[in-house]
């Protein structure tokens, strides 16, 4: 047998053919929409409710992150011990998530145990009480994290960017201020969940190895009609957004040992032709460790730990992002660091080196991305809110694979304009 030289690397191979496990899809008898991706090894299940229920829904802020923070705070016959109890002793857990156009509430579970475990999900999702002291507890504890985090420039400049991106009335540029937390009152929070967390509002995404009763479940807890919304809310469109016409904005904190930086400008979501290759070209700049960003202000400069850019899409619109934390004494420096790493991408074609480099990492995130029944369910949410199909995953493999570096010089230009890109620095500028 001949011996392996660990010297010479393997031989290099592209990866051809992706197969991603689609889902099966079913209804409740109700009407809600039933994903399966029955794609597991391991007896455990997945079952993720997604609501119509995010940011966009609120009245007032915090709304939407406090009913469901609080689902599982209690209901009209459990409290919320005996909630936590229940779960522990069937070795189930739940979470929660909170977006800007969705809330979700997942429940991990063996299968084995569904049929005691579904009843006490049925029990928090339809029967939530907020009891009126968990509630002042509640806000307490997250008021005083808010007051810490403001001490942070991380935190101002993630805050404060969103709403310079879409305006201080735009749901996606919500800007959570001190006050909004004496402002919220328990009794908004009911009245949220018993207009939201509905059966009309609800899709459901299963996703492990699916036990063959599953569905008759389902069916059974969550399949009536007695959890409907006596009327049907239409989804009305969002506002345009307004970026604030200036360009540089600056929030002082004298003393700050870092500032926060970010850049960017109101984009588009999924749905735009462009949005594959804006993923190849913000890859290129500071999408991955190897990025030019990170290789020139982190690995050359020694500026931050970290840096990096990316591109946030939402059902109605989406923003380009660069981020990172800086010693104050190098501020202007990594300013003029990063536009001279655009300035580079507008003029200069991306050398096909470091495109294969960037088309093989983007392909092999993709693929760790499908791995395992709980990460193709995350897949299929990637596209359900946006109307698309499966279809979408081919063509942004196939962009991935047959994108030039005419074409991202050419998006870097159109997209990438100084006087277009937002600048925030949160600490001072040295």
């Amino acid at each position: 047998m001949s011996e392996v030289n660990r010297i010479i690397p393997p031989a290099f191979q592209i990866i051809k053919n992706i197969h991603l496990e689609k889902a099966n899809k079913h209804s409740l008898s109700n009407g809600i929409p039933l994903y399966i991706v029955d794609a597991g090894t391991q007896e455990l299940t997945r079952i993720e409710f997604i609501f119509k229920a995010g940011i966009r829904h609120q009245t007032q802020s915090l709304l939407c992150a406090g009913v469901n923070d609080m689902l599982d705070e209690g209901t009209h016959t459990s409290e919320a011990e005996a909630i936590a109890e229940a779960l522990d002793f069937y070795g189930a857990f739940i979470e929660t998530e909170v977006q800007y156009d969705f809330a979700s509430f997942s429940l991990y579970s063996l299968n084995k145990h569904l049929h005691a475990t579904l009843p006490i999900v049925m029990d928090i999702i339809r029967n939530a009480s907020f009891p009126a002291e968990d509630f002042k507890i509640y806000k307490t504890n997250k008021k005083q994290k808010f007051i810490v985090d403001c001490d942070k420039v991380s935190t101002l400049a993630r805050r404060r960017f969103s709403e310079l991106l879409f305006g201080a009335a735009h749901p996606y540029g919500t800007f959570i201020k001190l006050e909004d937390f004496d402002a919220l009152k328990r009794k908004s929070l009911v009245k949220f969940h018993k207009t939201f967390y509905t059966s009309d509002r609800c899709t459901i995404v299963v996703s492990g190895k699916i036990p063959a009763d599953l569905n008759a479940m389902l069916d059974e807890f969550f399949g009536d009609l007695n959890w409907s919304s006596s009327t049907v809310l239409a989804e009305a469109p969002l506002p345009n957004p307004i970026s604030d016409s200036q360009r540089v904005h600056t929030i002082e904190k004298t003393g700050a040992i870092q500032s926060a930086i970010r850049i960017g400008r109101v984009l588009f979501n999924k749905q735009h032709e462009d949005y594959f290759g804006m993923q190849v070209l913000n890859t290129v700049l500071g999408g991955y460790f190897g990025s030019r960003l990170m290789t020139n202000i982190r690995e050359d400069k020694g500026y931050t730990y970290g840096i990096g850019s990316g591109l946030v899409s939402m059902y109605d619109g989406g923003y380009f992002v660069i981020s990172t934390e800086v010693g104050v004494d190098v501020t202007n420096a990594t300013l003029k660091e990063i536009y001279f790493e655009i300035d580079k991408l507008q003029n200069d074609l991306v050398p096909e080196e470091e495109l294969e480099l960037v088309r093989n990492y983007l392909i092999g995130v993709f693929l760790r991305s499908t791995d395992g029944p709980f990460a193709i369910g995350e897949r299929l949410k990637g596209i359900l809110g946006y109307g698309l199909g499966y279809e979408y995953y081919d063509r942004y493999v196939a962009t991935i694979r047959n994108i030039t570096a005419e074409e991202l010089r050419n998006l870097a230009k159109k997209y990438w304009k100084k006087d277009e890109l937002i600048e925030l620095v949160v600490g001072e500028r040295k």
